[in-house]
């Protein structure tokens, strides 16, 4: 490997040095959401300019393109992606065709941090992981364990909204919002509580380290393999973060692990954490099992739904009208035994259908075949599913979709109006669909009945609201509010 070393490092200095040129001929030749396939570095360049709004540039993208669009990267990359947004592909590759589209090997390299957990495996792997996830999360009393600390962390949650109501206090909601399901995700998966959704707000090095991964997971999709893989060997740049950021996730889990293994020894444990139900359910599950295991576990609860509540609040307050709607719902709920909050869980579909917490999906070919668009796939090739861009789709939601409007998801007889998951996928569709998504939809729905009955949130002026270029669709900037007392 290290005689290889400078060949990788002459390509890479060739490969900036044709980038640089090329960004600078194509700034000047082409418009926002337009691609060229140069030679030698195919369409690289287009995607490089518009790479700090991949999201809305997909939208842009895949608008004109008929919900479908081939990207070809540099010639001998190997860097060949299939974007889409079209429900009818969407249920073919998730449902329909399931077993031809993997996960597969390109995945897991791109989330090796991930190693053998659940979002990576496939086959064998995968089928028993999902069944032994699913008979825990079934269970009667792991509801009761996810309620209940998310009910102490929202009392602490009240108190520091109270205060900060006082001081009139500008504050991060975003940020709030991801300590608090930090603290309950590490309850639910470790049986610990870090305390980070405190009045000092300390760092919490994990939940840094977590972000940081998502984002350089993200440039992994972006980039030729080749690129991210030299960057990682050499420990520069994002690379470099993502490597410090998993020696100290990996340590945090490790003491977890350790501690979790002697207590379930012992009769009178009590601890009814997701690991102590790992260790006690199969005694031979090795460390990088449950290593796996829970880092896959924490990713999808603390950050999924702390993004989702965070851009739920903020189409709220964009929305004065929708806001006032649900207030008398919550009010009107809670006067009447038994009242079901329709509107609550409209509002909750829609602000995930335009902000889903995981952007988009992937998948690996097996065998080549015609996609119901009518684009070819062939072995090795990726497809990457926007789920982001599907709500914002008008062909797929209205003339209105770029509206924040619940009322799309209620009947005339005011149910709730069923729309088929492979045409909203924040929770994924088919086989691999969330296990949790009951529990996540009681989570968001306790949080926001508690937040919206006893405060209102102003919007701080001024401030740039927007994706960031993640895995997980956090806000660039966070979300800066005021918290006043509400009012009856």
């Amino acid at each position: 490997m290290d005689a290889e070393l400078p060949l990788q490092t002459v390509l890479l200095l060739s490969t900036i040095l044709c980038l640089l040129f090329l960004l600078f001929l194509h700034k000047r030749r082409t418009g926002p959401g337009a691609l060229t396939n140069w030679p030698i570095v195919g369409m690289l360049p287009g995607l490089t300019v518009n790479l700090h709004r991949l999201h809305d540039f997909l939208t842009d993208l895949l608008g004109p393109s008929g919900c479908t669009f081939l990207f070809r990267g540099p010639w001998f990359s190997g860097m060949k992606l299939l974007f889409t947004c079209d429900p009818a592909n969407a249920n073919h590759i998730f449902n329909v065709n399931f077993h031809n589209y993997p996960k597969g090997h390109k995945y897991s390299e791109n989330f090796d941090i991930l190693g053998e957990g659940i979002f990576n495996a496939d086959d064998e792997s995968w089928s028993s992981q999902r069944k032994k996830a699913h008979i825990l999360i079934a269970q009667p009393r792991f509801r009761a364990f996810v309620t209940s600390p998310a009910e102490t962390k929202l009392t602490t949650f009240s108190f520091l909204c109270c205060g900060n109501s006082e001081q009139k206090k500008i504050i991060d909601l975003q940020d709030v919002f991801l300590r608090l399901t930090f603290d309950v995700t590490c309850r639910l998966v470790f049986g610990i509580d870090p305390a980070s959704l405190s009045p000092d707000f300390h760092v919490e090095p994990f939940a840094k380290g977590s972000d940081d991964a998502m984002a350089t997971i993200l440039h992994r999709h972006v980039v030729p393999p080749l690129w991210w893989k030299l960057m990682r060997r050499l420990k520069l740049g994002r690379e470099k973060k993502l490597a410090e950021a998993w020696v100290v996730a990996g340590g945090v889990i490790a003491a977890s692990i350790q501690k979790r293994k002697k207590e379930s020894n012992r009769s009178d444990s009590l601890n009814d954490s997701l690991l102590t139900a790992y260790i006690k359910d199969d005694s031979l599950a090795g460390d990088k099992f449950l290593r796996d295991t829970t880092l896959s576990f924490m990713i999808a609860g603390r950050d999924t739904i702390g993004v989702a509540l965070a851009w739920f609040f903020y189409l709220l307050c964009k929305n004065p009208d929708k806001e006032a709607k649900l207030v008398e719902e919550i009010r009107r709920g809670e006067a009447t035994v038994g009242e079901e909050m329709v509107y609550l869980q409209a509002a909750l579909c829609e602000a995930l259908r335009l902000y889903p917490p995981v952007p988009f999906e992937e998948k690996g070919a097996v065998e080549a075949e015609m996609l119901p668009s009518g684009q070819r796939v062939e072995p090795g090739m990726q497809v990457l599913f926007s789920t982001y861009t599907m709500g914002r789709m008008p062909g797929v939601w209205g003339k209105d979709c770029l509206e924040f409007r619940p009322e799309r998801w209620i009947t005339e007889k005011g149910k709730m109006r069923h729309e088929p998951s492979y045409k909203f996928m924040p929770f994924n569709c088919g086989p691999r669909a969330c296990l949790g998504k009951a529990t996540a939809f009681a989570v968001l729905r306790e949080v926001v009945v508690a937040v919206v009955r006893e405060f209102r949130l102003e919007m701080v002026e001024g401030q740039v609201v927007e994706p960031k270029l993640s895995i997980i669709l956090h806000m660039r900037n966070g979300f800066k509010v005021r918290v006043m007392r509400r009012h009856s």
